[in-house]
C-alpha cells in the first residue's frame, strides 16, 4: 500500500508499518532483540531461490527454543514466583494458579516422558485435549525437545482426526478421557480417538491419557495406553532432558485448517519468526506489558490458543488465563466478566460470535452489570467479521455508551480503558494482519478513531493490497494485463492479498507439501499471497474485510457481499443473529437468502412482519438490486456453529444448494456435516426449514 492513492501515514502505528516495509532488515532485527537466542541472528531474511519469493527464510542464522523463551528465561531473570498460568474451569469448579517456576518444573517432567517414548527433535506428536493446563504443558514440552506438535480441537470427529494423523504420522498421541462442555455435557475422547486410530494408515503405538475425575476410564495398558500421571512418576528420578536448539526456520508445530479440496491443510509454523512476531504483537498490537493478565476465550485447537494463550503471553511474561467454559451456561452470561474482574485482566480476546450469543442471552446487560471491568484496557475481537451493530452493542454493553456515528473517536476519552476494536488475522498468519494497535498509544490522543466495519490498519510487515477481480469462475486461469494484477482504487471492493515477502511468523509451507502451498496461496495472483477474502481499503488506509471470496453473491452481474446484507439485518431490534447465503436464481443468477434467529427475550414475534421489515431495510440501505424478498427470509431456532462458536455458513450454503438441485427427504440430511458442528439439531433445523422454504416457494 505504498502508493499515492492513500493519505500519508498519520499515526505511530502507520509510521512503524511503513518503516517495516521500507527497511525490513533493520526493523525486524530490532524486534528480534526481544527474543532470547542461543545464536543471535545477524540477517533478517534471505531467499534460497529469488525466483520463488513465497519461500523466505527469516533470521536464517539464528538458533533458539520457544519453551526456553516462554519459561526458563523468566525464571533465570528472577520472575520464577510470578503467576504465569491461571486455570479457571467453571465446568469442574476448579481454580488454580501456576508460577513460572512451577510450570517450568511440570514441563521438564513431561519432557522426560516424551523422550522415554522415543520422541525426538523433528518427530510429530498429536495433542487431542481440552482446555486444561496439561495441554499447554504438552505443547511446551514438545517445543522444549524440538518435537513438532499438532494440536487437534478436542472432540473433532474420528474421520477428521484420522486425516490429520495420517498426514503428520505422529510418534505419539496425547489425549484425555474426556472434554467437558458444561456441567451436564461430557464428550468422551477415548472412543473418538480409538475410532480415528482404527481408520488411520499410520496409527502410533502409544497414547498417553490424562485421567479426568468427571469421566474416569480404566487405562488399557495392554493396548499401548499409558496413564499420564503414571508416565510422569516413572520418569521422576531421571535427569532433565536437554533443551533442543532449533534453527530459526525449523518447524515448531503444524496446525490444520480447512482446504478447498476437502483435505485439511497442515500449516507449518517456523520457530524463530513466530517468536519475533508474537512478542511484537503482544506488546505493540495488544499493548500488554510484562506481568499483566491476558485472557483469550479461544481453544488451544485454534490459532489464537497457540499464538496468544500459550506462546505469546508466556514469552511476553504475561499471566495467561486458561478458561474451560463458555460465554453463557457456565453458569450464566456473566461468566467472562467474572473472569475479567477476578484476575484483573488488562486485555481480552474473543470472537464476534461470543458477542452475538451474549446479546441474545443478556441484551440489557443485567449479568454484565454485576462485575467491575474497569481493569480492562482493551477488548479485541476476531474470527469472523464483527458487524457494526454488534460492535456498537458490545461497546454499550461494556461502557454504557452507545456510539451512533460511523466512527468513534477515542481521542475524547479520559484514558485508555475498555477500548473495543475489531481486527483480522488467519490461521496461516499466526498473528494479527490488521488492527488498531494499542501498544503505540500512551494516551487516547495517540489512537485513531474506530471505524465501524473496519479491522484497522495493516500491522508491520504486512504489505496489504486490494486487487481487482476479473469475475472469472476459473481462478487458475485468471487473466491479467501485461503488468500483472491491477490494484483497486480506495473504496473499491476486490480480493485481499499480501504482497511478498510475507511477514515473519506467517506459514512457511504446508506440512510436507510445497506444491500445494504454492497452488493454494500464490498461483492465483503471482507475487501475492491470496487470503481468500474480499474487502477494500478506504482513502485513509482503514481496511475492511467483507467476506470470504465464496461469500460474494452475484445478483444480475452485481457483486454483493453477504456481510453488507447482514449488517442491515442485524440492526432489526428483534434479530439476535443472522446469516446470508446466495441461492441460485434462473434469471438473476443468484439472490440472497437470510437466515435469522430472534432475540430470546422476544416471546411473541410476527415473523411475517419482521421478514417484511428486513426486506424493506435491505431495499432502502443496500438497494433494490439486492433482490431480497420477504419470502427469502428464513427463521431458525438457533444458528449452526462450531464448538468454538463460529457460524457454519458453508454448511448452510451447501444445504441450500443440495435441496434446490433435487427433491430431498426432510428427515435425512444428504450432505456431509462439518466435523466441528456443536449441536446436530441445528443442522436438522436448517435442513427442514430449507425444504419447507422450497415447497412454499414452489422451487
Amino acid at each position: 500500500m505504498t502508493t499515492e492513492k492513500f493519505n500519508k501515514p498519520k499515526y505511530q502505528q502507520q509510521l512503524e508499518w511503513k518503516r517495516s516495509l521500507d527497511n525490513p532488515e533493520a526493523f525486524w532485527l530490532e524486534q528480534a532483540k526481544l527474543v532470547s537466542w542461543f545464536k543471535q541472528p545477524q540477517t533478517a531474511f534471505s531467499y534460497k531461490d529469488p525466483s520463488k519469493k513465497h519461500f523466505v527464510d527469516w533470521f536464517p542464522d539464528g538458533k533458539l527454543n520457544l519453551c526456553y523463551n516462554a519459561l526458563d528465561r523468566h525464571v533465570e531473570a528472577g520472575y520464577g514466583d510470578q503467576v504465569a498460568v491461571i486455570y479457571d474451569s467453571p465446568v469442574t469448579a476448579t481454580k488454580k494458579k501456576f508460577t513460572f517456576l512451577e510450570f517450568l518444573n511440570q514441563v521438564k517432567a513431561f519432557s522426560k516422558v516424551l523422550k522415554a517414548y522415543n520422541v525426538n527433535k523433528g518427530d510429530t506428536v498429536v495433542i487431542y485435549m481440552p482446555m486444561v493446563p496439561e495441554t499447554m504443558i504438552a505443547m511446551l514440552s514438545c517445543a522444549r525437545i524440538g518435537a513438532v506438535h499438532s494440536v487437534v480441537f478436542g472432540g473433532f470427529a474420528p474421520k477428521e482426526l484420522s486425516k490429520r494423523i495420517d498426514d503428520c504420522t505422529p510418534k505419539l498421541i496425547l489425549t484425555a478421557t474426556c472434554g467437558i462442555e458444561s456441567p451436564t455435557k461430557i464428550i468422551e475422547y477415548l472412543s473418538l480417538v480409538n475410532e480415528a486410530l482404527s481408520l488411520s494408515k499410520y496409527p502410533p503405538k502409544h497414547k498417553i491419557i490424562l485421567q479426568r475425575e468427571k469421566f474416569y476410564t480404566p487405562i488399557d495398558t495392554r493396548s499401548g495406553d499409558v496413564d499420564w500421571e503414571t508416565a510422569i512418576s516413572v520418569q521422576k528420578e531421571n535427569p532433565d532432558v536437554e533443551i533442543a536448539q532449533l534453527n530459526s526456520m525449523d518447524t515448531m508445530y503444524t496446525l490444520y485448517t480447512s482446504g478447498t479440496t476437502g483435505a485439511p491443510k497442515g500449516v507449518s509454523r517456523p520457530a524463530g519468526p513466530h517468536a519475533v512476531s508474537l512478542i511484537y504483537s503482544m506488546r505493540h498490537v495488544f499493548g500488554l506489558s510484562p506481568g499483566e493478565a491476558f485472557f483469550a476465550s479461544s481453544d488451544f485447537g485454534w490459532a489464537v490458543g497457540h499464538s496468544l494463550t500459550c506462546y505469546g503471553a508466556l514469552m511476553n511474561r504475561n499471566q495467561t488465563v486458561v478458561y474451560e467454559g463458555k460465554p453463557v451456561g457456565t453458569p450464566d452470561p456473566g461468566a467472562f466478566f467474572r473472569v475479567l474482574e477476578e484476575y484483573g485482566v488488562k486485555v481480552m480476546f474473543t470472537a464476534p460470535t461470543a458477542l452475538m450469543i451474549l446479546r441474545r442471552e443478556d441484551p440489557k446487560g443485567e449479568y454484565r452489570k454485576k462485575y467491575d471491568i474497569s481493569c480492562v484496557r482493551g477488548f479485541f475481537v476476531s474470527g469472523e467479521k464483527c458487524i457494526p451493530e454488534i460492535h456498537r452493542w458490545w461497546i454499550n454493553h461494556t461502557t454504557g455508551n452507545y456510539p451512533k456515528d460511523p466512527e468513534l473517536s477515542i481521542q475524547s476519552f479520559p484514558e485508555i480503558k475498555n477500548i473495543s476494536t475489531d481486527h483480522w488475522w488467519q490461521t496461516e498468519s499466526g498473528a494479527p494482519i490488521t488492527a488498531l494497535a494499542l501498544g503505540y498509544a500512551k494516551s487516547p490522543s495517540d489512537l485513531p478513531p474506530i471505524r465501524f466495519g473496519s479491522v484497522g490498519f495493516p500491522i508491520a510487515g504486512n504489505n496489504l493490497k486490494i486487487l481487482r477481480s476479473t469475475d472469472t469462475d476459473d481462478e487458475d486461469n485468471e487473466k491479467f494485463g501485461p503488468n500483472g494484477p491491477v490494484e483497486a482504487q480506495p473504496g473499491e471492493i476486490g480480493s485481499v492479498v499480501l504482497k511478498l515477502p510475507l511477514a515473519p511468523g506467517t506459514l512457511d509451507t504446508l506440512w510436507r507439501n510445497d506444491e500445494r502451498f504454492y497452488n493454494e496461496y500464490f498461483r492465483r495472483f503471482p507475487g501475492y499471497y491470496a487470503t481468500g477474502d474480499t474487502g477494500m481499503i478506504d482513502k485513509d488506509g482503514y481496511v475492511y474485510i467483507l467476506s470470504r471470496d465464496d461469500d460474494v453473491i452475484n445478483v444480475s452481474a452485481h457483486r454483493l457481499s453477504t456481510t453488507a446484507i447482514e449488517e442491515v439485518v442485524a440492526e432489526h431490534p428483534l434479530v439476535a443473529e443472522c446469516c446470508t447465503v446466495g441461492r441460485p436464481h434462473e434469471i438473476k443468477g443468484q439472490v440472497p437468502m437470510v437466515f435469522a434467529v430472534l432475540e430470546k427475550t422476544n416471546t411473541v414475534a410476527n415473523q411475517s412482519q419482521i421478514a417484511s421489515d428486513i426486506s424493506n431495510s435491505i431495499r432502502n440501505r443496500v438497494g433494490a438490486i439486492a433482490s431480497l424478498t420477504p419470502n427469502n427470509v428464513v427463521f431458525l431456532e438457533k444458528m449452526p456453529k462450531t464448538r468454538s462458536g463460529k457460524l457454519l455458513r458453508k454448511m448452510i450454503r451447501n444445504m441450500v444448494q443440495k435441496v434446490l438441485e433435487s427433491k430431498q427427504d426432510p428427515n435425512i440430511i444428504t450432505i456431509d456435516l462439518p466435523a466441528t458442528l456443536e449441536d446436530p439439531s441445528t443442522a436438522d433445523d436448517v435442513w427442514r426449514k430449507v425444504i419447507l422454504y422450497t415447497s412454499k416457494n414452489k422451487l
